[in-house]
Parts: structure tokens; sequence; C-alpha cells
């Protein structure tokens, strides 16, 4: 029942996405997969995902993670996928959902603060600490009432707390390779037979968005929530 949604929505004759084995919820105290997967779509977004009860909760954050404690992430929920989803790095072929590049932008482990993540969820609020490549340290999502069109029980906000981690560094400006094959976007796309073009826009995204930020103007205390 958990990956019906994601399965509705693949052909997976066509497409190389992981269809998923059978769930099965982690026994014992086993390591949490937490992964984050940079993608090229209809618009360049990073997917965030956590492993829970055999699944991978996951959340689209359209500008990507910030370090900054001030700035706050919108991140819209989508569809659960499969832990084997996790290790997938590749194209989506044109006609498919999510048709684009995807890269494997940061993978490690994650620890909830609470022990009971669903009353967490129904709650509203996940604390929790990641163990990554790129982003380590305490973080939360937090659910909000949406944006504009967006549907209210689908929209979060990520946000760093303050620890050694936090930073006002730009993470996805300063780290825009893959942790699995140390590839740009547009590397990935050539050796997938993808759109080269449209994935390097997805390469220069972060520059931009680095540069934009840098201008005068620009409190510190400013929260970006979009």
């Amino acid at each position: 029942m958990k990956l019906n949604e994601y399965r509705k929505k693949r052909n997976f004759a066509a497409t190389p996405e992981p269809q998923g084995a059978t769930v099965t919820e982690k026994k014992g105290n086993g390591s949490l997969i937490y992964t984050i997967q940079k993608h090229v779509a209809s618009h360049l977004h990073y997917d965030l995902r956590l492993e829970w009860r055999g699944v991978l909760l996951s959340w689209a954050v359209p500008k990507g993670p910030s370090l900054d404690p001030a700035v706050k992430r919108l991140a819209m929920q989508t569809e659960d996928h499969p832990v084997e989803y996790a290790g997938f790095e590749g194209v989506i072929p044109a006609g498919q959902y999510g048709a684009g590049t995807v890269m494997l932008w940061d993978r490690g482990t994650w620890q909830p603060e609470s022990a009971d993540v669903d009353a967490s969820l129904q709650a509203g609020e996940i604390k929790f600490t990641l163990e990554g490549k790129k982003l380590q340290g305490s973080w939360v999502l937090v659910h909000t009432r949406g944006f504009g069109s967006k549907p209210a029980q689908s929209a979060w906000l990520l946000v760093k707390h303050r620890d050694q981690y936090a930073t006002t560094k730009d993470v996805t400006q300063g780290e825009p390779r893959s942790v699995a094959s140390q590839r740009l976007l547009a590397e990935i796309a050539r050796d997938g037979g993808g759109d080269v073009e449209r994935a390097s826009e997805g390469d220069q995204a972060g520059k931009a968005r680095s540069a934009t930020s840098a201008k005068p103007g620009r409190g510190p205390n400013q929260a970006d929530r979009a």
C-alpha cells in the first residue's frame, strides 16, 4: 500500500528507477538511510528522503537545503519512495513521470530526536540529526499551512538548527557534484543519453543563486521561504 502512488506514476519498462521490493520495516536500532537527490525535471529541486517503516519519506525542496538557521526552505512532501531509490542516479527518459536528470547529491544516515516518528509526523514537527557527506547536525521539518495553491497537508519548512555545523556558506553552490560519482548534472545526462543542455542549467542554478544572495541589502536574519 505504501508504494502504490509511487508505482502508479511510473512505467518501469521505460524508466530505470527501481520498482522497489516488498516493504520491510527495519528491526532493532539499525541505521536509517538519509539521502538528497538533485533533480532537474520541469524545474530544479532537491529531494530529501528519510527512511522510515520500510520506505523513504520524501520532500521536494525547490532551493535546496540551507546551512543558515535564519533561512527557512520550503519542502513539499511527495509520495513515499522505495528504499532502493536511495542509490538511484541517472536519467529518467522524456515522457516519463519526473523526466530529467537525477544526481545523488548527498547520502548518509539520520536519527530522529523522538523515537515516535509517526507522532512527530502527525504533530507536524520532526527534529532529527543528519550524518551525511555534506549535511550534518541538527535539523527540523515543520508543517505549515501551505503556500498559494499548494495543498496545506504537504507543505513543510526545512530549517537548520544552530550547532557547530551551522554556517552562512551556500552548500548547494559549494558542493555541486555527486557523492556517488563526482559528476555534475550535465555529465550524468551525457552519460545517460539525457538532455545535457537542460541538465547544465541545473549546474549553473546554484552559482546564480549564490551571487544573488550575496548582493547588499539582504539582512542576516531574513528568511528565504521558497
